[in-house]
């Protein structure tokens, strides 16, 4: 939990390098709050819930987009490589591999190890 909290203090930073675990742990929290929200939304059958769900999808955009170059950095890949995303299939599976690629050893051009 302290890691997605961490990463909603760093709001919309964009430069630096985020830990896998950093990136990995928000995801997950990401994808247990949105299954928690279609879980009250489909038991009481409302769309209040639903409307709810796209509102807190749309607070976590920025942190979202900003964990993502950070931890495209922590690779060593600018934050132009997230257009790879628009190539299908192909794309996101290259960017999985980055996404779960261990922390480049040492300071790179983005900054220290978040590693230490």
């Amino acid at each position: 939990m302290d890691n997605y909290i961490e990463v909603l203090k760093k709001y919309a930073v964009f430069n630096g390098r985020a830990s896998r675990k950093e990136y990995w742990m928000f995801f997950l929290v990401n994808v247990l709050i949105m299954i928690g929200f279609n879980m009250v939304s489909a038991i009481l059958d409302s769309s209040v819930i639903q409307v709810l769900g796209i509102l807190y999808l749309l607070a976590v955009l920025v942190p979202s987009l900003a964990v993502y170059v950070r931890r495209l950095h922590d690779t060593d890949h600018s934050a132009w490589w997230i257009l790879l995303g628009l190539v299908p299939l192909v794309g996101t599976i290259i960017l999985l591999i980055f996404l779960v690629t261990d922390s480049q050893a040492g300071d790179n051009r983005f900054g220290p190890n978040p590693k230490g």
